[in-house]
């Protein structure tokens, strides 16, 4: 369908916080029947521009245009009135609730003695076999339901209201392969309906499926608008950044140099490692300087085998041997006092702690190891931060905020440094560019391939597979909860080739 008029119009968008510009003059068109990404990298001022759309945040100067009329004065009703709906990143629903309840909520059906509870759940029902949850029962308790379910009951709710404008913020971030595909289809059907989209993603591959139309911001101001049709996947990466892509085919050179001296000596074997139900049984090496990719989708097992490495669960079959002594790893803890350190899939529940400071989040391994009773002085930790600031590009300013008030690439950064302040032999690291910008993406991949020539072993895992062909030494291919391969890195090896051994019928 081609896009028709402009539904939202935003002009010389100015927004400050405490004085300081976080929006500069930016211009956005939202047109109906269109897709258009919003692009940046974290702190680029998406948020920003988003909460200024929305009424959540008060604009400076500039001019907003609903249908060609000028919004005055700009507030959340407002913008709800005009049919703008918005799925955040953080779903923001109420785990308390039924999934009907949640799609429903401020949006009842009612009758004349009240709401019309058989009303709704109809209603709700309707929405969910839009999004592929046919089989969800709408009296079915929230917080029983996947990180990815919720997601999709967020973008329920937004859809109860048939909006005009949809915004939808890392609504893929949460999803597997087949629940994108979903969602995808649905954000297709919208726009054909004539619904004007803003659709945020870290994920390139997902906006250049579903975009029309992307707006790149940087620093708060808008440094390109193209055509998605029309534009180089490598030249919005160099806009985002501010850097030019040849700094990651320079990284997976590198790489590619350094897997052919690689000698190192062997730090982790595992034989006929496994969990009943969980895993079959796997052998695995790893050595000293080298990087082992896991490759696989969403419950290939790639996870399961990183969390018996390290410790998180148990293993019922098999051996593991560290340095060359045969070991129990009865928790994270025990892996640590081996010199085997995890970064989890989920930082959220597993990793980083909320509460605490950027700076008490770092040193809490280390202290730890070293024990309660010989806190580590305030030299010592001033000391370990220094050591990460620059390594990692940390801003100094945040090593003593709260860690929640900090942004997701960030947050990364801190785990992987709580994780080096260990001074691991091997570091295991789990989806540890997931859902961040590109610049800290290329920030922690630098740093892994600068922690092998280090000679540290490093088991890489993302569901970005071109990521795992760019670090990897080799790569360990799962399916189905086992490994059914692995692969030496080399020129010939493309995420295509990976692609190709997961699709390919074990019996061939």
């Amino acid at each position: 369908m081609t896009a028709g008029r402009p539904v939202i119009e935003m002009t010389g968008i100015v927004v400050e916080f405490s004085g300081v510009r976080v929006l500069d003059d930016v211009d956005l068109t939202l047109r109906a029947g269109e897709v258009h990404a919003l692009m940046g990298e974290n702190g680029a001022g998406k948020s920003t521009l988003i909460g200024a759309l929305t009424g959540t945040l008060a604009i400076r100067s500039g001019v907003v245009r609903v249908d060609g009329e000028e919004r005055t004065p700009v507030g959340v009703a407002r913008s709800r009135a005009e049919g703008i709906a918005t799925v955040f990143q953080e779903t923001r629903l109420s785990p308390q609730l039924t999934v009907a309840e949640n799609v429903m909520l401020g949006n009842e059906v009612r009758g004349r003695f009240g709401i019309d509870w058989r009303a709704n759940r109809a209603r709700a029902g309707q929405v969910l076999r839009q999004l592929g949850l046919a089989d969800l029962d709408p009296r079915t308790p929230l917080s029983v339901l996947s990180p990815a379910v919720k997601q999709l009951v967020a973008v329920a709710r937004a859809l109860v209201v048939e909006p005009r404008v949809l915004i939808l913020d890392e609504p893929t971030s949460s999803l597997d392969a087949a629940e994108v595909q979903t969602l995808l289809r649905v954000v297709r059907t919208l726009r054909d309906q004539g619904v004007a989209i803003l659709f945020v993603s870290h994920f390139l591959e997902h906006v250049f499926a579903i975009a029309d139309r992307m707006t790149v911001l940087r620093g708060g101001r808008v440094v390109g608008e193209h055509l998605a049709a029309e534009v180089d996947r490598a030249d919005v990466i160099s806009k985002m950044i501010g850097e030019d892509i040849e700094a990651l085919r320079a990284l997976r050179s590198e790489r590619l140099a350094h897997h052919y001296e690689a000698s190192g000596q062997q730090t982790l074997r595992a034989a006929s490692l496994g969990r009943r139900g969980v895993l079959e049984p796997t052998d695995l090496e790893l050595s000293r300087g080298e990087v082992v990719g896991f490759a696989g989708l969403r419950g290939s097992g790639r996870t399961e085998l990183a969390r018996l490495l390290g410790g998180v669960e148990k293993a019922d079959t098999g051996e593991l041997w560290v340095d060359g002594r045969r070991v129990q790893l009865r928790g994270p803890g025990a892996a640590l006092h081996h010199r085997v350190a995890m970064s989890t899939e989920n930082l959220r529940e597993d990793g980083i702690i909320d509460g605490l400071t950027a700076r008490e989040n770092i040193v809490l391994a280390l202290q730890a190891l070293r024990g309660w009773s010989r806190p580590l002085s305030r030299g010592e930790q001033d000391a370990l931060i220094d050591t990460y600031l620059d390594a990692l590009h940390l801003d100094p300013d945040d090593i003593d905020r709260p860690v929640e008030e900090l942004s997701g690439g960030t947050q990364q950064k801190i785990m992987l440094a709580r994780l080096l302040a260990t001074r691991p032999h091997v570091l295991i690291l789990d989806e540890p560019t997931r859902g961040i910008d590109i610049a800290a993406k290329l920030d922690i991949q630098r740093r892994v391939a600068q922690l092998a020539g280090d000679g540290v072993a490093v088991v890489f895992i993302s569901s970005q597979l071109e990521e795992v062909v760019r670090l990897s030494d080799r790569i360990v291919v799962l399916k189905d909860r086992e490994k059914i391969g692995e692969l030496s890195n080399g020129p010939g090896v493309t995420v295509d080739t990976i692609v190709e051994m997961i699709a390919a019928d074990l019996d061939e």
